[in-house]
């Protein structure tokens, strides 16, 4: 059994610069809390068995999905239903906390040179 201990945010997003490359910061269950930095647009994709929930702790984020757009700022968060194509896209960079299965691609059902493996920090 792993002891508990005290998760610094503003911390973990100093650790690192690039974007669209998850960190994991925790576990909980079969899951990861992954932080991430976004900017710029990302790719359409899908997840095909896993839900995905995106909490936006510094900035404002859009998620594109195919009939509206989704408007996030800080302290807001989404969960994304599997299967649903969404596109997220962040005019400046933009800090998320994502919720997700520890087999969850970051480009889902889509892997290319965007797919990130995502490591501890």
């Amino acid at each position: 059994m792993v002891a508990p201990r005290v998760i610094r945010l503003g911390e973990k997003f100093g650790l690192f610069k690039e974007h669209w490359k998850p960190k994991i910061i925790a576990e909980l269950n079969d899951s990861d809390l992954k932080a991430v930095k976004v900017k710029g647009e990302f790719i359409w994709h899908h997840h095909d068995t896993e839900d995905e929930l995106s909490l936006v702790t510094k900035g404002r984020l859009t998620i594109k999905l195919k009939d509206k757009d989704l408007q996030l700022r800080e302290g807001e968060l989404v969960v994304i239903p599997r299967v649903m194509e969404h596109k997220p896209v962040a005019k400046e960079e933009v800090e998320l906390l994502l919720l997700e299965l520890k087999t969850t691609l970051n480009t889902g059902n889509v892997p290319n040179e965007r797919t990130a493996k995502a490591e501890w920090i």
